[in-house]
């Protein structure tokens, strides 16, 4: 496996069989999710945003307004925290105690950078594009000069993280299998329903080729 180095910081200690350092399983898992939260702490505040983001090989991507609070803070080299959580189920034991769900995750420490350099400015954008609706970027209006300028970029480098994950079924107690309880696993899944046109769109506009490969 090709890890990313463990840190003090990346270590897990709870439960530390479900901890994961593989590079490949943490990309998987930020590439799946579309949700990330930035915890940071400003003027003795702690905070804890969510926001998307995009990833380009070992680097997420974060971006929003100049005058955001989050951007303003981290663009500064502030310590900060990334999470990623996909839930997978809920494990529903035979005893209150051990009810449980399975998930993966990847928690990464850090600071970021702002993006100066115009090629990699657009190459993050297009990735925050895709990691939405992958082939969208190419259907759509390019972002003009304006929006360009009104848009912040941080590059958030990928050298400290760890993934942690659980999978199966509910692990009772052994006397409490005899119980007469259902235990097991209720998996959940995040699912795209049918799209729905925006009301000002011409009728003569088809569903986009994005749109209907999200489909299936």
């Amino acid at each position: 496996m090709n890890n990313i180095p463990v840190t003090s910081r990346t270590k897990v200690r709870r439960a530390p069989k479900r901890g994961n350092y593989d590079r490949d399983t943490i990309y998987q898992i930020l590439d799946e999710g579309l949700i990330c939260h930035i915890g940071f702490i400003a003027n003795n505040q702690p905070f804890v945003i969510p926001t998307a983001y995009g990833r380009v090989d070992d680097r997420l991507y974060l971006h929003g307004s100049p005058a955001s609070r989050m951007i303003k803070t981290l663009q500064d080299g502030v310590e900060m925290c990334v999470t990623v959580t996909l839930l997978d189920g809920l494990v529903l034991a035979r005893s209150a105690f051990h009810h449980s769900m399975n998930y993966r995750s990847v928690v990464a420490f850090g600071t970021a950078t702002v993006v100066e350099d115009e090629g990699e400015k657009l190459a993050a954008l297009k990735a925050f594009s895709e990691h939405i609706l992958r082939d969208r970027w190419e259907e759509v209006r390019s972002p003009n000069p304006k929006e360009l300028a009104g848009t912040l970029v941080l590059s958030f480098p990928l050298t400290e993280a760890s993934a942690k994950m659980r999978s199966g079924p509910p692990i009772d107690d052994e006397n409490d299998y005899d119980l007469p309880v259902w235990a097991g696993e209720l998996p959940l899944s995040l699912q795209v329903s049918p799209p729905i046109a925006d009301p000002r769109l011409s009728e003569n506009i088809a569903i986009s080729p994005s749109i209907l490969n999200s489909l299936g």
